[in-house]
């Protein structure tokens, strides 16, 4: 593939050296490795994915302005990890997940840091047991558009449903026995229809989201590797296909505006625009 020519404006403005988002994307390089280390140790097999595959691909690092990292495994990979990570004893790290916190209700979960809690404009986030920036690692599965797209809409009424419940005993049983019926009753009949998929397409595991995404194994194993922060990082065999998947022509920089959406921290946001900005 010929690459095309990348938009080359200043981008050292949005995490110069010795800012805190600079300072949160090392951290963030730092608890990658730990991950990397975990799953070689395992035999399990992960890659670089969404925002941060395209920094790869793009800047080989971090997006400029990205403020998480994105990993995804095939979903007996993922089980297998969010095992090893659930029982994991450390004072630096948790797995953040519906199994370590009731409030936690994605259908991914994500490595933290124990300290600090990021400041995001989200409800949810008051709720949760810890806050401190990580590693999302999601899950894909094999099943048809149609069944990705129901799952998404039924646990995104969920989600949207508890957010709302501040009592804490009224929120939790409510996400009990919604969580019940989603794992135990309408996930497992979509499940079933998934496996009319003539296109043998992936998804991101049931009620995760973004049901439009359509993963091919032809296009991702056997895995290859790619530069990412001066570190050699698995990534899908066909990378850029891959990306164009997800994101159309990815060599396109956003907007300003898109850029400022995309940033999920308001003390990130702070810094780069200022205080006086409009929300």
């Amino acid at each position: 593939m010929v690459e095309k020519d990348i938009q080359s404006p200043d981008l050292s403005r949005y995490n110069p050296e010795g800012s805190a988002l600079r300072r949160d994307q090392k951290e963030l390089l730092r608890m990658l490795k730990v991950v990397d280390k975990i799953c070689r140790d395992n035999g399990i097999r992960w890659w670089l994915s969404s925002g941060t595959l395209l920094g790869a691909a793009r800047h080989k690092g971090f997006i400029p302005w990205d403020d998480d990292i994105d990993i995804v495994l095939l979903r007996e990979d993922y089980l297998k990890l969010e095992k090893i990570l659930c029982q994991m004893q450390s004072d630096e790290f948790v797995y953040h997940c519906m199994y370590t916190d009731v409030d936690y209700v994605n259908m991914y979960g994500k490595f933290r840091k124990k300290e600090g809690r990021v400041q995001v404009r989200n409800r949810r986030y008051d709720y949760y047991k810890w806050a401190g920036i990580g590693l999302d690692i999601f899950a894909i599965e094999k099943t048809n558009r149609c069944s990705a797209s129901a799952a998404n809409f039924f646990y995104r009424t969920f989600q949207k449903m508890t957010s709302h419940i501040r009592y804490a005993p009224l929120r939790h049983a409510a996400i009990r026995l919604i969580r019940f019926g989603n794992f135990y009753l309408i996930f497992p009949f979509l499940r079933l229809l998934g496996k009319i998929n003539p296109k043998e397409e992936y998804h991101y595991v049931l009620g995760s989201g973004w049901p439009k995404h359509t993963f091919h194994m032809n296009n991702t194993f056997p895995l290859s590797e790619a530069e990412f922060e001066g570190e050699m990082m698995p990534v899908p065999k066909d990378m850029h296909k891959y990306l164009e998947i997800v994101y159309g022509d990815w060599n396109v920089l956003p907007s300003e505006a898109q850029i400022r959406k995309a940033i999920h921290c308001s003390n990130y946001i702070e810094e780069i625009y200022g205080k006086d900005i409009d929300n």
